[in-house]
């Protein structure tokens, strides 16, 4: 007699085509069993996917209620993923690289089949085609982020877009201007109707959507704060006031003198326009207007400040750069100046610190300012306030000095008869090591002094036994 099977168990049998279908009801995503059909050129083949796809379901991994195509699963993940949670601009490169390159290549495939071996060939056909290796990452960032989403719904179980070998790629380094080069533009620009918009450009490094996105409210004269708190775009085909980049791109900056004269010209030009242009006036006359506007009141559009830019440039013989150099001109100036990476981020409202590395240039001057330094410690020494060769040797000849007198006679005792770095004396390292810790420093100017003194007191000693032993 046949044993029952339980309810859940699954059954398997032969179909009339000669294959062997095994069924299970199993707990899909929707939230509901549903009735899964396996198959199989023999029994134990059939067996074999019917016990996984049991195993799958008693350990909770619920199957998918649809089996998606790419396509249709990208349209999927646009609708109720980029265009809910990511900026306008963003969902907008995503849409763009989906329906170029995403469905075009990969839109037939079946997501629960999704290989990296499919995903690879794909991408080493758009290299073959010559596309720069900076576009593949980019559309490999989307396709991440996509099937990142799909692995969070359950759809699939891994991102095989992260399994891809990309040809690599350096980003080439931003154009930025040194202090001398701002300075001149700001002189040059001085008649140009958005001057006040390039000096808070330059002095505070804004972008671009943040400067355009000022408001009259944000400008706090009494407790001298200049406040970010939203930036302008296009969307669309229409100017828009919308949220910041990042959440620490909303920031307090103080408001310094030369942003205040330059707000206070533009305020002044700002009236004059208002009553020029008269009902034609498309702001409310309330402290929440935009600062900066055209001559009816409207957004100032990105690129007609880029224009504006990019002619006071050509016009004057000056290096151009792009709009986004005058943030870069400002990280690189802070650094030239010793200002602490971390405030500088606070400034720039990076939200790491890392990223405000990118925006800080090294220069020759730079450069050599720091190797001075470590010359400085290498080759010299200072001694009871006095430089000495540390190893002349190395240096001209016609910049030898040796040491002579009293700071030759203490390196001579310091040396050989009270031991020394050189431990010819004693090979203990802990005689070396400092029992301060990283407060070593604090301690050095104290630490020379005593030296000194000892050096001296020694001096004494052999100077007295000298003339009590003299005959």
């Amino acid at each position: 007699m046949t044993r029952r099977k339980a309810n859940g168990e699954g059954s398997i049998y032969q179909r009339k085509d000669g294959r062997w279908e095994g069924q299970l009801y199993v707990m899909t995503t929707a939230g509901y069993r549903k009735r899964k059909s396996v198959f199989g050129k023999s029994f134990a083949e059939a067996h074999e996917k019917l016990t996984k796809l049991k195993t799958q379901d008693f350990r909770g991994i619920p199957l998918p209620d649809k089996d998606w195509r790419i396509d249709e699963y990208l349209d999927y993940w646009l609708e109720n993923a980029v265009e809910i949670f990511n900026r306008p601009l963003t969902a907008r490169r995503h849409r763009s690289v989906v329906r170029l390159y995403l469905k075009p290549g990969l839109g037939n495939h079946r997501l629960s089949q999704l290989s990296v071996r499919t995903v690879q060939d794909y991408f080493t056909g758009l290299h073959r085609a010559g596309k720069p290796a900076a576009s593949l990452h980019q559309i490999r960032k989307v396709l991440s982020a996509a099937l990142t989403y799909a692995v969070r719904q359950e759809l699939v179980f891994r991102n095989v877009a992260r399994l891809v070998l990309l040809p690599s790629y350096a980003a080439a380094e931003a154009e930025h201007w040194t202090a001398d080069d701002a300075r001149r533009f700001l002189d040059v620009a001085r008649t140009d109707p958005l001057y006040p918009m390039f000096v808070l450009l330059l002095l505070y490094g804004l972008r671009s959507g943040e400067v355009r996105g000022l408001r009259w409210c944000d400008v706090d004269t009494e407790a001298d704060v200049l406040r970010i708190r939203q930036q302008v775009q296009r969307i669309d085909g229409q100017m828009r006031s919308v949220e910041l980049k990042t959440r620490t791109s909303r920031r307090d900056e103080p408001l310094l003198p030369a942003a205040k004269v330059a707000l206070d010209q533009q305020l002044e030009k700002q009236t004059r326009d208002r009553q020029a242009a008269g009902e034609a006036w498309c702001g409310t006359g309330t402290s929440a207007d935009l600062v900066f506007t055209t001559r009816s009141g409207r957004p100032v559009e990105a690129r007609n400040l880029f224009r504006s830019f990019r002619r006071i440039c050509l016009d004057d013989d000056l290096r151009p750069i792009k709009l986004h150099g005058l943030r870069h001109t400002n990280a690189t100036t802070q650094k030239s100046l010793n200002v602490h990476d971390r405030d500088i981020q606070a400034i720039l409202g990076h939200g790491d610190v890392k990223t405000t590395g990118i925006y800080e240039h090294v220069d020759m001057a730079s450069k050599r300012n720091a190797l001075e330094k470590v010359e400085q410690r290498i080759f010299w020494r200072t001694l009871d306030g006095n430089r000495c060769r540390q190893n002349a040797d190395i240096l001209p000849s016609n910049q030898k000095t040796p040491a002579r007198g009293w700071s030759f006679l203490a390196d001579f005792i310091r040396g050989h008869n009270l031991g020394g770095s050189s431990q010819t004396r004693t090979g203990d390292t802990r005689l070396f090591s400092s029992p301060f810790g990283n407060n070593v420093n604090r301690f050095t100017a104290v630490t020379a002094l005593a030296r000194v003194r000892s050096y001296t007191w020694l001096i004494g000693c052999v100077a007295v036994d000298a003339a009590v032993n003299s005959p």
